[in-house]
């Protein structure tokens, strides 16, 4: 049997598209081996959001090709798309395949070893306006499934190379969703993750069908399942009938990750983001009176071009006021190809790491602040897998709802089943809870 191995660099979405591109291969006889063997081909799934995503990518094509000299080395994901002459020029590297066609690359293994000529299978991603159509029915290693919903971003942000790897906004169909949220669920999944490059603006490019009508249409049609996650939205995309819908879902979970990017209305327009700090506002005092617990996760990106100590505090002041219960805090990189990166006025690194300083310690704070709201609680958690945190085994981590990370008592029986846990001692990273009883169980 011929054996394939993946390395996937990057975000969920690329994730996600590993598992699908593995189905294919499995469908044609092919068995699935450990990227640190041997093996007869290997698939890398390349990241180019910053670039550093584009060194470690090609780190990892150089590792496959001395691993083995003879294995038919494919390179895809978006480094591949954004430049493919690139990665062709590595010595060893066999078929470079973007982030479309994803199908095309069995076929050109075949034609490779017949011809033994490199394939460079990359097209203009630009003129593709169709979904492509790759189907995950279950995860390698997850207790929660993500799943795919749409594709590309139309919004251009100055800093961001993606629309460029990605391609224009592309909704998958609503149909094809619904089916594949009904084949995870019968694989034994509890917890769906929407996800895609610019998940909240799935069905802009659709005929009278939005994101609040998907919610819907998965809430009613998919049998058995117990939480859906979105797993990032804009504050734009966060409409009224988007915020009934979470208000009054049994499945939608009690958390939203919103990118704010920054909280300072000069930043954001030398972003190019498209809304002001008083509608994100406006938007989190409307979700907050439909959903006083939920929890608000978000990325912040420190040092913009031009950003004064006047405009960070903006930012600073605004996280602390609205609360939010955890962020991810991102230095600003300089990314080749963006408008930012040609920016005048570059910040000073010393400048940025400090005030990534006081945002990590705020972050810490106010994760803090919303963990204590749950101290005593009994909430639901899916154990996902041991907990790493320590060497006193026999315990075990997962995520509540309102994503809160967990750590209970308990044995491996307990992983991908819902479990109601009661929180003794809260904090972060990590709260403590109580085993109270198993609630639902599952096939995974």
């Amino acid at each position: 049997m011929p054996t394939v191995a993946f390395h996937t660099l990057g975000c969920k979405v690329n994730h996600y598209e590993t598992e699908a591109i593995w189905q294919l291969f499995k469908e044609e006889g092919y068995e699935r081996s450990d990227f640190d063997h041997r093996s007869d081909v290997y698939v890398i799934n390349t990241c180019t959001v910053t670039n550093t995503g584009d060194k470690k990518s090609r780190q990892v094509i150089r590792r496959a090709i001395r691993k083995n000299p003879d294995a038919v080395i494919c390179v895809t994901g978006c480094y591949a798309q954004t430049s493919p002459a690139e990665i062709m020029a590595i010595p060893g590297v066999d078929i470079v395949v973007g982030t479309q066609d994803r199908r095309k690359m069995l076929g050109y293994i075949e034609q490779y070893k017949a011809e033994r000529q490199p394939i460079n299978g990359v097209g203009n991603i630009m003129k593709n306006r169709v979904y492509e159509e790759l189907d995950v029915p279950a995860f390698t290693d997850r207790t929660r499934a993500s799943l795919k919903i749409q594709e590309g971003c139309n919004n251009f942000c100055t800093f961001c190379i993606i629309p460029w790897a990605r391609g224009l906004m592309r909704s998958r169909d609503p149909k094809e969703v619904v089916r594949q949220a009904q084949q995870l669920v019968d694989a034994g999944y509890l917890e769906i993750v929407l996800t895609g490059i610019h998940t909240g603006g799935y069905g802009e490019d659709l005929k009278d069908y939005n994101l609040a009508q998907l919610l819907r249409d998965i809430e009613s049609q998919v049998k058995g399942l117990k939480r859906l996650r979105i797993s990032s939205i804009e504050a734009s995309q966060l409409t009224d009938e988007v915020i009934d819908v979470l208000r009054d879902s049994n499945i939608v979970v009690r958390h939203l990750h919103i990118p704010i990017q920054s909280g300072s209305d000069t930043v954001l327009k030398r972003m190019r983001r498209k809304y002001t700090m008083d509608f994100f506002a406006d938007r989190l005092n409307r979700l907050r009176e439909a959903l006083p617990d939920l929890a608000i996760t978000s990325d912040v990106i420190v040092g913009f071009p031009g950003e004064t100590e006047e405009e960070f505090m903006d930012t600073y002041n605004f996280i602390r006021d609205h609360r939010f219960s955890e962020l991810h805090v991102f230095p600003f990189s300089k990314r080749t190809g963006t408008p930012a990166a040609r920016m005048e006025d570059q910040v000073d690194e010393e400048v940025k790491n400090e005030r990534v300083h006081r945002l990590i310690e705020l972050n810490d704070q106010l994760a803090k602040e919303y963990a204590s709201r749950f101290e005593d609680e009994v909430l639901e958690i899916i154990p996902e897998e041991t907990f790493k945190g320590d060497s006193e085994s026999g315990r075990l981590e997962g995520y509540t709802d309102n994503y809160l990370k967990v750590v209970v008592p308990g044995d491996e029986s307990l992983i991908g089943r819902l479990v109601r846990v009661k929180i003794t001692k809260a904090g972060y990273p990590y709260s403590e809870g109580q085993f109270v009883r198993v609630l639902e169980e599952t096939a995974v």
